[in-house]
């Protein structure tokens, strides 16, 4: 499995953490930058990761900035992204579950690293439950 990766300047350090984690179970990260603490513009990582996810590139990516809006916003604006903002287990689970998001979003700002690797572990862990939630998705203009 590879999973795309992108940041921006807050969520750098969380975004490095998390690749060595994602390292450490063998998934294969494909990282879209930021590389550095310099602030710059989440868009600008953010249409990247979405672009290689629909063109099947990948299946899931992770996006994290400060609060985790903004990439969210700028992810969701692509055909077939469903980016899902999680800052607890459940809701990882549910966004998953639920809504079958294909890329989690972390705000950075707002959890701490062992909390990110809990939200992340559950949204991987958790499979689309599909029948009823497959018909809402559907609704969702491309």
């Amino acid at each position: 499995m590879t999973i795309g990766i992108c940041c921006d300047h807050a969520g750098f350090d969380l975004k490095e953490e998390l690749k060595i984690f994602l390292q450490s179970k063998n998934i294969d990260i494909k990282d879209f930058g930021t590389h550095s603490k310099a602030s710059m513009d989440y868009p600008d990582v953010a249409h990247p990761l979405a672009i290689a996810i629909e063109n099947q590139e990948f299946n899931i990516g992770i996006a994290i900035c400060g609060t985790g809006n903004g990439m969210a916003m700028s992810l969701n604006k692509h055909k077939g992204i469903r980016a899902g903002l999680a800052w607890n287990e459940d809701i990882a689970s549910l966004i998953k579950a639920h809504n079958n998001a294909n890329i989690l979003v972390l705000p950075a700002r707002f959890i701490d690293e062992e909390k990110a690797k809990a939200i992340l572990t559950a949204w991987l862990d958790t499979e689309f439950e599909g029948g009823r939630h497959q018909k809402r998705i559907d609704k969702i203009p491309c």
